[in-house]
């Protein structure tokens, strides 16, 4: 991953899935305060300031080959949500996904192909062979993308993420090579 720039991978419907830009931190510093975002992920981000160190460390993370994020946005636009692996580990080839959308861009499943997208790339172009999808089981919009984008169901991890709202079940949904 260091040795390359990351690339932009194209979506239907004339979306696609970029680096993120210092140009975009007020999109994270509004994700940072949308209700159902900050439900769900653990994104602090409270002012243009802490978005541009976020953004940075982006991509620091990718030159250390430790996650890959992109923008979720239309050629030329804002973005409209975050996509990306975190944890990827790729001696032992995984990773797990990590995502969200703001509300004017929900409901049309863009979230679904970005995933199968990034699960592509994560699976043949990064040569991982596990990818995980993990989310509260209260959670059922992220069941949904799970399932759509050919995530299987393996399982619930009792208590095992602190949300603002206290300790969550969460499921684990994973995609092996050969899956896709």
């Amino acid at each position: 991953m260091a040795q390359v720039e990351q690339p932009v991978l194209g979506l239907p419907g004339d979306v696609e899935l970029r680096p993120w830009r210092l140009s975009d931190a007020d999109v994270l510093v509004a994700a940072g305060q949308e209700p159902a975002i900050r439900q769900w992920n653990r994104l602090l981000v409270e002012t243009p300031e802490d978005a541009r160190r976020r953004i940075a460390r982006m991509h620091e993370r990718w030159q250390a080959e430790v996650s890959a994020i992109w923008a979720i946005a239309r050629p030329g636009r804002e973005a409209v949500g975050l996509i990306g692996w975190g944890d990827i580990d790729l001696s032992g080839g995984s990773a797990e996904i990590l995502y969200w959308i703001l509300p004017a861009a929900r409901g049309g499943g863009v979230v679904t192909e970005a995933t199968k997208r990034v699960s592509e790339w994560a699976l043949n172009d990064l040569g991982l062979h596990r990818l995980r999808l993990c989310h509260s089981v209260a959670n059922p919009a992220s069941c949904r993308v799970a399932d759509k984008a050919g995530f299987s169901l393996e399982g619930t991890m009792r208590s095992a993420l602190l949300h603002a709202d206290g300790w969550h079940d969460e499921h684990l949904h994973a995609l092996v090579q050969g899956d896709i």
